[in-house]
């Protein structure tokens, strides 16, 4: 079902640039700051070119297709001659999986792209237009994929990996570390036998969006209006084809991680009514926190845990309170007369509950609010979550289990969608491994 495809791409030349130093984020995760230490970093990071920032009344999106031009021009990026696919790890640490390595592998290929109601590129989330709007006019500007989408797909017998394994025996094309730690590793592989065998194992699998819903919607925009009217173009234009990342669903390296939420300024907020009309939904197991917010995190983990063994569970923290309780939903709660509807599958996830049941029900924070994050704020680190909270911020806050991989296939398959931030896929794809130029008249 999903067509893969070589292509010639843009990389840096490793030799007259430290990669670790021109790495960066996607562009989603970039605030201010974040952004401007990546840019002082050196002249050549690629945060110029993903948020390019002018003076004046210059024009942003320009000055990113003046630096790609530039950078062209002085070597300092160098499109490959022939057309590959590029074998990518990323070698990571985190804390909430202890001191254990891990490794996670995928590739970086061009794939055909698919509105979502062919079923052949499946989504698990909703998009929001602002997003979508900045992308379509630097990409458009650019004539670039600048960054990648994140898929799965299904390989239980890891036949695709293998497929890399000399690869993997040479020196990495690109090697450079990110500021969360990340080892990033990249390889190019051009040979024809190699990619057919690609092609060949993923021919008949359809591909999961796990990250960058919006960067796709923004590629089929792009695609569209590219070849709108262009019916002398071969159907196998680089405009009909969309960078990404693909990894294998069945990888040990896959790892998800939870994202907690806070809530601030919700108006009348009572914390006592809160917990007397949580506790006729959810069974009640309080624990005790520590000082020390790391150790918290832990037993919270652990709790959050053991309580999934028994249905959809979450945990709610109040600022500078010395016990968290873990909620458990009742096996007796009629969802449907509460007004929380949906697939069988979607009603199985815990952020549905806590989405549809509590934070629209219970606090009165609409969809909308949600989507403009009004009363929400997202964090993805457990111990941060849990000093914000004792230092007073907020006025509560929901600790969450990831949600597992194989929910969010069963959510996408059964052609639903979750609510925001359901899932954190880590780490993050950097950007500036590779870049993909596009052109109508260019084929893959």
């Amino acid at each position: 079902m999903a067509e893969i495809a070589g292509f010639r791409g843009l990389l840096y030349d490793a030799s007259k640039v430290d990669m670790s130093k021109v790495l960066a984020p996607p562009y989603d995760v970039l605030d201010g700051p974040s952004r401007a230490a990546l840019a002082a970093r050196d002249e050549k990071n690629c945060v110029r070119v993903i948020a390019p920032e002018v003076e004046g009344d210059g024009d942003k999106y320009d000055e990113a297709r003046r630096l790609l031009d530039a950078w062209q021009e002085e070597g300092v990026l160098v499109r490959d001659e022939v057309p590959a696919i590029y074998r990518y790890h990323q070698v990571f640490k985190h804390e909430e999986l202890g001191d254990q390595e891990v490794v996670r592998r995928g590739f970086i290929a061009t794939v055909r792209l698919h509105e979502f109601d062919e079923g052949v590129i499946l989504r698990h989330e909703r998009t929001l237009k602002g997003p979508k709007i900045d992308r379509l006019k630097l990409w458009e500007r650019t004539r670039s994929h600048l960054s990648q989408i994140f898929t799965l797909y299904s390989d239980p017998s890891c036949a695709v990996d293998a497929l890399f394994e000399d690869a993997e025996g040479q020196e990495p094309t690109i090697d450079g570390t990110t500021d969360d730690g990340t080892r990033h590793l990249l390889w190019r592989v051009s040979d024809e036998e190699t990619l057919a065998k690609v092609r060949g194992q993923l021919a008949d699998k359809p591909l999961y969006i796990a990250d960058g819903h919006h960067r796709y919607e923004t590629m089929l925009a792009l695609r569209n209006k590219l070849l709108a009217d262009r019916s002398d173009v071969s159907d196998r234009s680089s405009a009909a084809f969309g960078m990404m990342f693909l990894a294998n669903i069945d990888d040990p390296g896959l790892v998800v991680l939870p994202t907690h939420r806070m809530i601030h300024n919700v108006a009348d907020f009572d914390v006592d009514r809160l917990r007397r009309r949580l506790s006729e939904l959810f069974v009640v197991e309080d624990l005790a926190l520590s000082d020390d917010a790391a150790v918290s995190g832990q037993a919270i983990r652990d709790a959050l845990t053991k309580a999934a063994e028994k249905g959809t569970s979450i945990a709610l923290v109040v600022p500078k309170e010395s016990t968290a309780q873990v909620l458990t939903l009742r096996s007796d709660v009629d969802l449907a007369a509460l007004g929380v509807t949906g697939a069988k599958e979607t009603l199985a996830l815990d952020v549905t509950i806590l989405h549809g049941l509590v934070l629209e029900g219970l606090l009165g924070i609409d969809r909308a609010a949600q989507e403009a994050q009004t009363n929400i704020e997202y964090i993805k680190d457990t111990r941060i979550a849990l000093e914000r909270c004792q230092a007073g911020e907020g006025q509560a806050y929901f600790l969450m289990n990831a949600t597992p991989v194989a929910q969010v296939v069963a959510v996408s398959d059964a052609g639903e969608v979750m609510p925001q931030k359901s899932t954190f896929f880590y780490p993050k794809i950097a950007t500036g491994m590779v870049f993909n130029p596009i052109a109508v008249d260019e084929d893959v």
